[in-house]
């Protein structure tokens, strides 16, 4: 009995994640949030029936009773978050919401695949981070100061990192997080967002190059320190979010190409001063050649994405344990094990379509400073999501970065869903942007028929002094 509903959810869970996905891009023929209600609605029924269908096989494989229970405890929290978003931001974006839910929900999937212990972890961490992250949309759009907090995000972000570049532990050689009361923290994953802070309020006012070097330095600081802390994942994406955000803000092309050139030496650079560097390029370039040493979790990632097929094994019929720190760096590959390269494309395209979002609301939005906010956390998600996916299938060297919302981690996720309710507050602006604009052209129009009955009226005027 268990393999028949096995073998049968995996065909049913690929086609409802992929008709989910479908309505991800759908949502993009219209431009009012009215019209998309439908395709929303759609979402939330299927999300619900990929989590089920999982959770269903899950319960038959295991045979235990906490998996049901666990079950209904992430039922409530995603139905929760999904109705109270809509009830205190009624002028909110759903699709951004939906494809929070949906990839919260791949998450506990996988991880109560993995681990049981950390799934558990992770549904109070996610619990806790939406409760703090339903207010953010508030403050965002309430908080006029912050573009002018320019120095103070930069002064902070460096504190952050030079504390866990001074106290921090080592974590398979790297200082990356310290603890305090007994609770780990990662900075770095805290300070990606108030580096696009301090980017965006650098430059919104002014693009001068005295401004740009100044930012640089600072900037540069950033990456220094994390660097010297040998986390180089984080630092190339803050590095990578520095070089994107100037060249929107200034335009100019030739600090694009200044920083792919600065990139590429910088990669050089560590590529000999950095042993571990060496190692994982080693693993990307021929992961067979060290199979047993330096290549061994590239190539277990690479058997389990091969197994899988495009439907996967099934849960709990692959072996994507074999991968050490599976529920981290390499989840995508436990993903694409046992539940196929179908559903691993549509998390991809979820993610996409996120990042697509990101930028239709930065590229609508009038302040400069809010439209610099948006397409960095923008970059921020969809390079994390890259680097993650391209290390797990070789496409890349190994970076060690998680895949947002869906991998084991507490600072990770917590920061991610702080971006995403940041991305929330900046629509519902872009919703006042649109409103006051609507308001003008109201009120021009109005001037105008008045002019216009103005010019009618002394027309009349005038041929009646004739006659």
């Amino acid at each position: 009995m268990e393999l028949y509903i096995t073998e049968l959810s995996k065909y049913f869970i690929t086609l409802f994640i992929a008709l989910y996905t479908l309505e991800c891009f759908l949502v993009f023929r219209y431009q009012e949030e009215e019209k998309r209600k439908g395709s929303y609605i759609r979402q939330n029924l299927l999300m619900f029936l990929v989590h089920f269908s999982c959770f269903l096989v899950i319960c038959f494989e295991t045979g235990e009773i906490e998996y049901l229970l666990f079950y209904v405890l992430q039922q409530i929290l995603l139905f929760a978050t999904v109705m109270l978003f809509r009830m205190i931001y009624p002028r909110g974006n759903r699709l951004i919401i939906n494809n929070m839910c949906m990839l919260l929900s791949v998450g506990f999937v996988i991880l109560s695949r993995l681990s049981y212990e950390k799934a558990i972890k992770q549904f109070f961490i996610v619990t806790v981070s939406i409760i703090v992250g339903m207010v953010i949309p508030f403050f965002i759009h309430k908080l006029k100061f912050l573009k002018s907090l320019t120095w103070i995000y930069a002064a902070v972000g460096v504190a952050a990192l030079g504390i866990v570049l001074i106290l921090g532990s080592v974590t398979y050689g790297s200082k990356i997080s310290y603890s305090i009361g007994g609770i780990t923290f990662q900075p770095s994953e805290f300070v990606k967002i108030l580096f696009v802070f301090f980017i965006a309020s650098a430059l919104y006012e002014s693009q001068s190059f005295l401004r740009v070097a100044l930012t640089a330095v600072l900037a540069g600081l950033h990456v220094l320190i994390l660097v010297a802390s040998r986390d180089l994942g984080s630092a190339l994406i803050f590095f990578v979010v520095y070089v994107m955000m100037v060249f929107i803000a200034t335009g100019r092309r030739f600090y694009l190409l200044l920083g792919s050139v600065g990139g590429c030496g910088a990669a050089v650079l560590a590529y000999h001063f950095f042993s571990h560097v060496q190692v994982r390029v080693q693993a990307w370039q021929d992961p067979f050649s060290c199979i047993d040493d330096a290549g061994y979790q590239i190539t277990q990632s690479l058997f389990a994405i091969s197994s899988g097929g495009w439907f996967g094994l099934g849960l709990f019929r692959g072996s994507p344990t074999s991968i050490p720190f599976v529920e981290a760096d390499f989840v995508f590959s436990a993903v694409a094990e046992e539940l196929g390269i179908v559903f691993s494309m549509c998390v991809i395209l979820i993610c996409i379509s996120c990042f697509i979002m990101f930028m239709n609301i930065s590229v609508r939005l009038q302040d400069k400073f809010y439209q610099l906010i948006a397409f960095g956390l923008g970059v921020t998600y969809i390079f994390q999501v890259f680097l993650t996916i391209g290390g797990g299938t070789k496409f890349i060297p190994m970076t060690g970065v998680t895949l947002p919302l869906i991998s084991y981690g507490g600072s990770s996720v917590l920061t991610t869903l702080i971006m995403f309710f940041i991305i929330e507050g900046l629509y519902i602006i872009r919703q006042d942007e649109g409103a006051k604009r609507a308001k003008k052209k109201k009120r021009r129009r109005r001037r105008s028929e008045a002019e216009d009955f103005e010019n009618e009226e002394e027309k009349e005027w005038e041929a009646e002094e004739e006659e």
